[in-house]
């Protein structure tokens, strides 16, 4: 009732000053007609007090609603037929219900989903930390305990760039990148890993071809892409395939390998997070999170990353740039055939 009396407070002051000016006119105009002027100004009054008893009944249910405290949400969206100006109130109350919902559902998953990556990393990290003090016990290879320490590192840099994600906006920065240069540093980067799995990359790269994107993040998806070949290559092909090339006015760096190849009924889901498939069972390295991470950068870069594989054939990754740049970092306007 409070909210009702200081929601009509305003109307019902103008009213009873318009209601005094008009008796005033009529006394003014003809003193004689003084009582038809306070007739006129009780039949006024009567109709005014009963539009307020009509609006307050009919919008009772609305106003005790916005007057009480909400003792539970399945209260909040409890609905009834009302009047058009509560009914848009409860409408405007339920989207706004069902967006809280969905952002909280969004939070709650991605927090979800980092919690259950932390669990699956520190357990993979277990391993190669049990190794390497078996190792420093029995002084066994050097090369295996560098292997051990190249595992972690790559795992903590997984996690790292995994937990930058919702802050990416902020660690961008734009450039024109040198895509033969980015990938020998990234091919440098991960020699160790090449020599021991006896896998080695093959280049078919247009030296002149430069890209708008972030070194370090294009970096990091170039890097997965190579762990990811070499992991599925090991014992079924020496060598993978890494090309550069124009295509129109875009840009494309291609990551192949001729490994175990994925099966059709897992490629619709590679880039789902945690999703390992039936090669990720077989291989106990696997997180599910490498091409996940690749499919999320790109998108966030502006980059589109296509997959098409075969099973027993191989696996072929594609990053397709929006548009080639020159190596002054003007956009290309001319047209090339792929190499």
């Amino acid at each position: 009732m409070k909210l009702f009396l200081r929601e009509h407070l305003p109307l019902t002051v103008v009213y009873t000053l318009q209601l005094l000016f008009t008796v005033l006119i009529f006394w003014l105009a003809d003193r004689r007609n003084l009582p038809l002027a306070l007739y006129t100004a009780l039949l006024s009054t009567a109709l005014y007090i009963g539009y307020l008893l009509y609006r307050y009944i009919t919008h009772r249910s609305l106003y005790q609603r916005l007057s009480q405290p909400l003792l539970s949400l399945e209260e909040f969206m409890g609905h009834t037929q009302q009047p058009p100006l509560a009914e848009a109130v409860q409408r405007l109350f339920e989207e706004q219900f069902r967006q809280y919902q969905h952002i909280i559902h969004t939070y709650e998953d991605k927090q979800r989903q980092h919690l259950t990556f932390v669990h699956q990393w520190v357990h993979q990290m277990k391993t190669p930390v049990s190794v390497l003090h078996l190792m420093l016990q029995e002084q066994e290879d050097v090369d295996e305990l560098r292997a051990e320490v190249d595992r972690i590192e790559r795992g903590l840099q997984m996690i790292l760039y995994t937990s930058r994600l919702d802050t990416f906006a902020q660690d961008l920065q734009a450039e024109p990148v040198h895509i033969e240069a980015l990938v020998k540093q990234a091919v440098s980067e991960y020699k160790r890993l090449l020599i021991r799995n006896r896998v080695y990359p093959q280049f078919t790269i247009d030296s002149s071809l430069h890209v708008a994107s972030d070194q370090k993040w294009l970096a990091f998806v170039l890097g997965q892409l190579i762990t990811n070949a070499v992991r599925y290559s090991a014992g079924c092909s020496n060598h993978l395939q890494i090309s550069a090339f124009r295509d129109g006015r875009r840009a494309v760096l291609e990551v192949q390998d001729f490994g175990i190849g994925i099966p059709q009924k897992d490629i619709r889901r590679v880039f789902d997070s945690y999703f390992t498939g039936e090669n990720g069972r077989r291989y106990g390295e696997s997180t599910g999170m490498g091409l996940y991470l690749v499919k999320q950068i790109c998108e966030k870069l502006g980059h589109r990353v296509q997959l098409t594989s075969q099973e027993g054939s191989g696996t072929r990754v594609q990053i397709m740039f929006h548009e080639a740049l020159t190596s002054e970092g003007t956009a290309l306007h001319n047209s090339s055939q792929p190499t």
